[in-house]
Formats: structure tokens, sequence, C-alpha cells
């Protein structure tokens, strides 16, 4: 395969209708559209660690990564895999009436274990009643040839997403965040899981100290030449507890206003290839954790002024891309 994305893309019409009532191909529309109806994400910890933790590449993780593994919203890593899901489905009970989910593993390095012990956990998640989508968080470099084949043999079960962490693009970004591996080793893991046949979703971050809105619509235009299906959007969060935090103190960076969050969304919405699936547009971190940016933790507020944003400003995905190019148009 090649390593870029054959992107026949023209001018990217008005949306109309096209996403629903959103202007973005977004995860809800997308799983609407595939299953018809609404697919609830239970979070889970397989009780794995990371090979930025463990000693393997380092010790502390990477720069903004909790205590939790980025998973702080995960199940109980002490609970066997059935009891998190049914958990996890007690809680959504609560709120929703559904019973279709995802099953998520969040927390830490997802296939960073033994593959039996993956096998088992995997297995666990889509045989439970109601999961149609295994969804598994972790690194380009975690996906050795063994796992990979677990991988495509799942998929053949159920629907199977690889949500990779690249963050960014540029080398220096990388060093900084302590990513600890290089582009080209994302490249491959990207190539190796399509050739299986498995979802792409890629999570950056947006607001890292010394990119600006040039370096950071780099990134995008990057992705939009590679084969995935999927992005998170994250702007960074500075946590308690995280070594992020103990350099944010130290020394002091600019953090996003909501302002010029919205417009930098606004940019990236309007650069991103129509069909790839915005699975989020914003972070939450954990109330008590987190440091800045203090607006970032009414969501749903954050969310109605992305929304209306988009709207004031007639934005819509790919609206920037004329001939599979992204040109400057806001």
């Amino acid at each position: 395969m090649s390593d870029t994305y054959n992107n026949s893309v023209q001018t990217v019409p008005k949306p109309g209708n096209r996403w629903g009532e959103k202007r973005y191909y977004s995860l809800d529309y997308y799983l609407k559209e595939t299953y018809g109806k609404k697919l609830y994400k239970i979070a889970l910890d397989g009780g794995m660690t990371c090979p930025n933790r463990d000693g393997t590449l380092g010790y502390g993780g990477c720069i903004f990564c909790s205590a939790g593994g980025s998973g702080d919203f995960a199940g109980d890593r002490n609970l066997s895999i059935t009891r998190q899901l049914e958990e996890g489905r007690m809680l959504l009970t609560d709120k929703y009436q559904g019973d279709s989910y995802i099953a998520y593993f969040q927390a830490y390095t997802g296939t960073y274990g033994p593959v039996p012990r993956l096998r088992q956990m995997f297995t666990e998640a889509v045989r439970y009643p109601g999961v149609e989508i295994l969804s598994v968080a972790t690194r380009p470099d975690c996906l050795p040839p063994e796992v990979l084949s677990l991988l495509g043999e799942l998929s053949c079960k159920k629907p199977v997403w690889i949500e990779l962490g690249l963050q960014t693009i540029h080398p220096d970004s990388a060093d900084f965040i302590r990513r600890g591996y290089a582009l080209p080793v994302f490249e491959q893991a990207v190539r190796e899981l399509r050739s299986i046949g498995i979802s792409i979703i890629v999570h950056i971050i947006l607001g890292l100290p010394d990119e600006d809105t040039k370096a950071m619509l780099a990134t995008i235009d990057y992705l939009n030449g590679l084969d995935i299906q999927g992005i998170k959007l994250s702007l960074l969060h500075i946590l308690e507890g995280t070594d992020l935090a103990g350099h944010y103190r130290q020394h002091p960076f600019p953090v996003m206003t909501l302002k010029e969050y919205l417009m930098l969304l606004g940019q990236c919405i309007s650069r991103l290839r129509p069909d790839i699936v915005i699975h989020r547009l914003t972070g939450d971190g954990p109330k008590p954790l987190l440091i800045e940016p203090r607006w970032t933790a009414n969501k749903r507020f954050v969310l109605n002024q992305i929304q209306s944003y988009l709207k004031s400003q007639d934005i819509w995905q790919g609206r920037s891309i004329s001939n599979g190019r992204a040109f400057d148009s806001l």
C-alpha cells in the first residue's frame, strides 16, 4: 500500500443536511448512519502499562499523561473486563436508553502485553452482549506482527478500531512531549493496520508550546494524505500530577483562550478531508486535576460554542479543500 491516501476529493460543496444538524462528520452521525442507532462507549482498563513508563523507553510517560494513563474515566483495572462492562452499562442505563456499546480499552497502551492476555481480554469484550465495536487506544510502536494477527482475527467477528496517539508531526514537539517514536513508525503502523482492514483513529493535540497555527494545520494536512478513518482533536490540558504541570509552573507558556481555540478548530475542520470521522472536538480532563485551560471544564458549553462558531462563520468540514489540497480561506 502507498504511504499516502489517494485523495480524490474535489471542491467540497456546502453541507446542507449532509451530516444531520452538524457541519462536520461526527461520530454520532457515522454510528447512526452505519448501525441505525446510537452506540455508547464504555471505557475499560486492561491493566496495561506503557513502554514510556516501564523503563523500555522511559519512566515518566508522555509529559501530559496523568497517573491514570489517559484513562481517568475508565473502569477499575482490578475488575474483570466483563465486570467493567457490566458496571459501565449500568451507569449508562441511568442516563440513556440504549443497549449497544463500544468496548473502549482507553487506559495506558492497550496492546502492550502478552498476546494470550490480549486475546482473553479482547475476546471477552467482543462477546459481551450489546458490544458492537472493539476500540483500542495504543502506540504505533506496540503493534508487533503477533498483535496485528490477533487484531485481524478479531476484526472478522466485530469491527476493530485502533486509536493511535500521534499528537503532532513535528520532531521538536514530539521530543518535548516525550512521545518516544519517530514519524516513520507511525506511518508503518498505518500501512500495516490498513492492510488487514483495521480502522484507524488518530489523536492529535492542539496548543502544544511553540507550535503556531501554521504548524498545527500542517499536522492536519499530513493526516489528509494518509488512509485514516477518524480523528480526535484535543486541546492541550495541564493536569495536576503530570510532568507538564511541573514544567508549566517553572516555565509558563501561553494557554489558549476559548476564542482562540474556536478560531483554530474552525481552520482544522475546514481543512480536514470530509470522509474522516471526527470523534472528538475537545478534551475534558478530570475537574479536580485540571489546572489549565479552566474554561474546558464546562464541556457542554464549549461544544455549544463550537457549533455556534462554525455556523456563524459558515465553516464546514472540507470547505478549504480543492482538488485534494487545502488552501487558506479563513
